[in-house]
């Protein structure tokens, strides 16, 4: 089976986004599916390449037990091929993903992460906030929410092999 491929973004790639992958990854790894779901991220925005992550989000996600070495990068045009879903973090970068892509093909890969979060997430929110400009409060939030939804898209990503 060819491993599904997911790309997490955001703006810059130093807070959601990593975020996101590091949570997701955490969770393919406990269920032990490496070889079928692959995780990255990558911003929008050019701001941040080659860093590792925003420290403060790094160290919240730490005392989650979740580590993340990812070195930010920008959205390449080969990833709208290379990707079976490009995973928007808010609106923002939703638009500017739909500008980017290169084909209608690569339009479909594109989808809002809170299509994912789960009912009480969503009566409250409608994106994943970014945290850089909030306090420990905001970081601690954003995992809740990518903790949800990404433990949600798995459970869709793995449904129809559970079945069988």
């Amino acid at each position: 089976m060819t491993p599904k491929k997911i790309l997490f973004v955001c703006l810059g790639n130093i807070c959601r986004s990593p975020a996101a992958e590091g949570v997701m990854r955490s969770l393919v790894e406990e269920a032990r599916l490496e070889n079928m779901i692959e995780i990255d991220s990558a911003g929008t925005g050019r701001y941040h390449i080659g860093e590792l992550p925003d420290r403060r989000m790094r160290m919240a996600a730490r005392r989650r037990g979740i580590e993340l070495t990812h070195h930010c990068r920008q959205v390449e045009t080969d990833d709208f091929s290379r990707f079976d879903l490009i995973v928007a973090m808010d609106e923002s970068n939703y638009r500017n993903l739909r500008e980017m892509s290169p084909s209608v093909d690569g339009d479909r890969r594109i989808v809002r992460m809170s299509e994912w979060f789960g009912t009480s997430n969503r009566r409250m929110h409608s994106y994943v906030p970014d945290p850089y400009y909030e306090g420990a409060e905001g970081f601690e939030l954003v995992l809740d929410l990518l903790q949800d939804a990404c433990q949600n898209l798995l459970n869709e990503l793995i449904q129809p092999h559970s079945e069988k």
